[in-house]
């Protein structure tokens, strides 16, 4: 995913890369506090997610305000999504059912 955040922030040198890879764990993070289980195969949908959060925090972009407004209606939408949660099947943060105590 490191390679598709920088060709998003039009970055080709690997100086930032410590950076945007603490970006890219804190927006998997910010996902997943929002109930968002992120698959181990990212897909292309968690993938556009994290791209607009690392936009969002790296440097000062201009359009702040638009990114996180993209940003928070991403991570909306997929904290609603039955197949980004576990709702269903109990708690999001562990992945344990209410019942299998």
């Amino acid at each position: 995913m490191l390679d598709a955040v920088k060709l998003a922030l039009r970055i080709t040198t690997n100086a930032f890369d410590t950076q945007i890879t603490a970006l890219i764990a804190a927006a998997l993070l910010d996902l997943g506090v929002a109930g968002v289980v992120v698959p181990s195969n990212v897909d292309a949908l968690v993938q556009m997610a994290v791209i607009t959060y690392c936009r969002l925090n790296f440097g000062q972009p201009d359009d702040y305000d638009r990114l996180k407004k993209s940003y928070d209606e991403q991570k909306a939408q997929l904290s609603t999504c039955t197949g980004y949660t576990n709702w269903l099947n109990g708690d999001s943060a562990t992945g344990e059912g209410a019942n299998n105590g």
